[in-house]
């Protein structure tokens, strides 16, 4: 790639060099907040999002009312503050409205404003927006207008920008191709993972066998020597849950303690650390039981609903997660496997308006195939054998997905700080 010929100091520390005929203004120079307001609510209701910048939503609003939320034009700058460090931003192709607690800008002058748009949401602009954010701690984190405007923008001239622009839309579509591809291919072999699971879980590995009826919808039929049990005939008294001590306590949450397990951290397979550890007087304080290795997790309510996990560590867990206890009755590893072939009928067996939860009752009521132990064992071994070259297929897909991210970012930094050159 092409360089520029001549580069010059910016002035500003955190930016470095850019090309010799670019400048440097405050944004408060390139920009001025409008405050237009909806006189009935019935403007289209736009998101802000940190992953896809300005987008339509098609979901509605909780607010019974969308009367005096901001206006919002094509091309005007619409940023969350309070997560405008972490990318709540992007300039709006769509005309209507947003919340009152977000800032909508609007250039002075002509210039490019998809240009901004990218500037502002890579890195060097995020750390700088986090800097000049005000509050006790990063959730509480608000960028106001008067800090904003004292942001240095790059400023190259108004050709150039839209040169930008145009190279970055081709580039950037070409990665997204590939990344969609990849995630094609991801689900591709997540679909033929999930029917190798299906076939030897619900009708074991003799293709011969004599069928009978279960009379249970989602599983017809089964060998005829296997049974379907309850879990709770198979896991009393091995079954319990957990709770979630008091946030904020800084007494209760340590960087170095005992794990404690959520619902997010349930992965579909064997989970190995907690995004959160609890201290010594959290589990006594709430009569929290330490979960031993070898457990079933299964996500009981939440975005997480219906999600498994196998322990491989010692932990606590809080009180969406079920937990299953080994036993001598079943092999947990076919337990696992007999869940994910089940998830989507638990999931439909599900409660409640804006948050439906599988109780921990019904998860002890479920039904699953149950074959004598031996055939447990041969079903997971060739589950187990069959998938992991899939498993391996798919995190190779994940990773290039990664490196392509990673990649379309480096590309979006060098072109709109000018370190390369596209016109």
């Amino acid at each position: 790639m092409r360089t520029y010929d001549t580069y010059k100091d910016s002035g500003i520390a955190w930016l470095g060099q850019i090309p010799s005929h670019w400048e440097v203004r405050r944004t408060k120079n390139l920009w001025h907040e409008v405050k237009s307001l909806s006189a009935d609510g019935q403007e289209h209701l736009l998101s802000v999002s940190q992953y896809d910048g300005i987008t339509q939503n098609n979901e509605g609003s909780r607010s019974e009312s969308l009367i005096g939320y901001k206006i919002v034009e094509p091309n005007d700058l619409v940023i969350n503050i309070m997560l405008a460090w972490m990318g709540g931003l992007g300039v709006s192709r769509y005309k209507g409205i947003v919340s009152p607690a977000y800032c909508v800008y609007r250039l002075h002058e002509t210039q490019s404003a998809k240009y901004f748009h990218y500037l502002y949401r890579t890195p060097y602009y995020l750390a700088e927006f986090a800097r000049r954010s005000t509050g006790v701690i990063p959730s509480r984190w608000r960028m106001y207008t008067d800090e904003f405007g004292c942001v240095a923008s790059i400023v190259p001239p108004l050709d150039e920008q839209e040169a930008i622009v145009n190279y970055l839309t081709n580039a950037i579509a070409k990665i997204d191709e590939a990344i969609a591809q990849q995630q094609k291919m991801i689900d591709l072999l997540k679909e033929r993972k999930q029917i190798i699971i299906n076939e030897a879980v619900t009708h074991g590995l003799d293709p011969n066998v004599p069928m009978k009826p279960t009379g249970i919808d989602w599983l017809p039929q089964i060998p005829a020597h296997w049974e379907m049990r309850k879990i709770s005939s198979i896991y009393l008294p091995n079954i319990g849950s957990g709770t979630t001590p008091m946030t904020g306590n800084n007494k209760y949450y340590v960087d170095d303690g005992i794990n404690w397990l959520q619902s997010g951290d349930l992965n579909g397979s064997f989970v190995y650390e907690t995004a959160k550890k609890i201290s010594e007087s959290a589990m006594k304080d709430y009569g929290l039981k330490l979960y031993p290795k070898g457990s079933l997790v299964i996500a009981m309510y939440g975005a997480s609903i219906g999600n498994l996990g196998l322990l491989q560590i010692e932990t606590t867990v809080n009180q969406a997660c079920c937990v299953l206890c080994p036993t001598d009755k079943i092999i947990q590893e076919y337990a696992f496997f007999s869940f994910v072939c089940s998830k989507v009928h638990l999931i439909n067996l599900s409660s409640g308006g804006g948050q439906p939860n599988i109780s921990q009752e019904k998860i002890k009521a479920h039904k699953i195939p149950f074959p004598p132990i031996d055939e447990q064992s041969s079903i997971v071994s060739y589950i187990v054998a069959s998938t992991n070259p899939i498993n391996f297929a798919i995190a190779h897909s994940e990773r290039m997905i990664e490196l392509l991210k990673e990649r379309k970012q480096i590309v979006i930094n060098d072109v709109v700080t000018g370190k390369i050159k596209v016109s």
